[in-house]
């Protein structure tokens, strides 16, 4: 477990929302395989498996997931406009029709935080540490409404601010920096917390103190792409970060 030394010259915690602070990353696997255990079936692709999600979807913007998981199976589709209907047989046609299916389920099921993130977001809180989202979902705000969280972050750089500043999407580290530096700081004095290998990947490219939290896509996975410590839960956190003194938060 990681002592009070990792965070002692923290100044900001990035915190990825889809499966760190929210389980709505099981709602995004869901709308997922959805979407391509269909189309596969239509093109003759093979099944879409939970692996698929892991090893090209997670963590990345919609049209990415897309285009990567295409790939992997050697569809090569139209890129499209972001404005393409959810029928249309184009990269962003196919992750508009996802995102109608995760938008049905968020409606009609809500969602709500982890405890233990909660838990570990009132300790930064509590310490004077500021915080911020970094989301690769352009759904970021509506999460956050949903589950009650809006007003407990300093910004939100999520898929739609990312196009807006024309920053890559993770395993790049832009949304991260760019989160950092609203906040005033930057990547040798903030902690990025995150589930998915790609975001992981991004913190360790960015320079940032990484926390990995295993959410299903494994430990070793995590580690492998440069978290310093990996947690089942961000609880575990809770007491080593209120052993952090106010003079290293400052």
């Amino acid at each position: 477990m990681a002592g009070a030394e990792l965070f002692a010259d923290v100044r900001a915690v990035l915190f990825d929302l889809d499966g760190v602070l929210t389980p709505t990353a099981e709602v995004h696997r869901r709308a997922w395989a959805l979407l391509f255990q269909e189309y596969f079936a239509k093109v003759g692709a093979g099944p879409y498996t939970e692996a698929d999600y892991f090893d090209h979807i997670d963590g990345k913007p919609r049209y990415d997931g897309v285009r990567d998981e295409l790939a992997a199976r050697g569809i090569v589709l139209p890129e499209g406009d972001p404005s393409d209907g959810p029928d249309a047989e184009t990269v962003c046609g196919l992750g508009n029709r996802k995102n109608l299916e995760f938008n049905r389920v968020l409606a009609e099921e809500g969602v709500a935080p982890y405890p233990g993130s909660i838990e570990f977001l009132d300790a930064v809180d509590a310490s004077g540490i500021r915080s911020a989202v970094v989301s690769s979902s352009a759904n970021a705000v509506d999460v956050l409404n949903a589950a009650g969280l809006a007003d407990r972050f300093v910004t939100v750089v999520d898929g739609k601010v990312a196009r807006a500043q024309n920053l890559a999407g993770k395993p790049s580290p832009a949304t991260y920096e760019y989160a950092a530096h609203v906040l005033g700081t930057d990547a040798a004095h903030a902690v990025v917390v995150e589930d998915a290998t790609s975001g992981v990947a991004a913190g360790r490219a960015g320079g940032f103190i990484v926390v990995g939290v295993d959410r299903g896509t494994g430990r070793d996975a995590l580690l492998r792409e440069g978290a310093d410590v990996v947690v089942e839960d961000l609880a575990e956190l809770v007491e080593t970060w209120k052993s952090i003194t106010p003079t290293q938060t400052a």
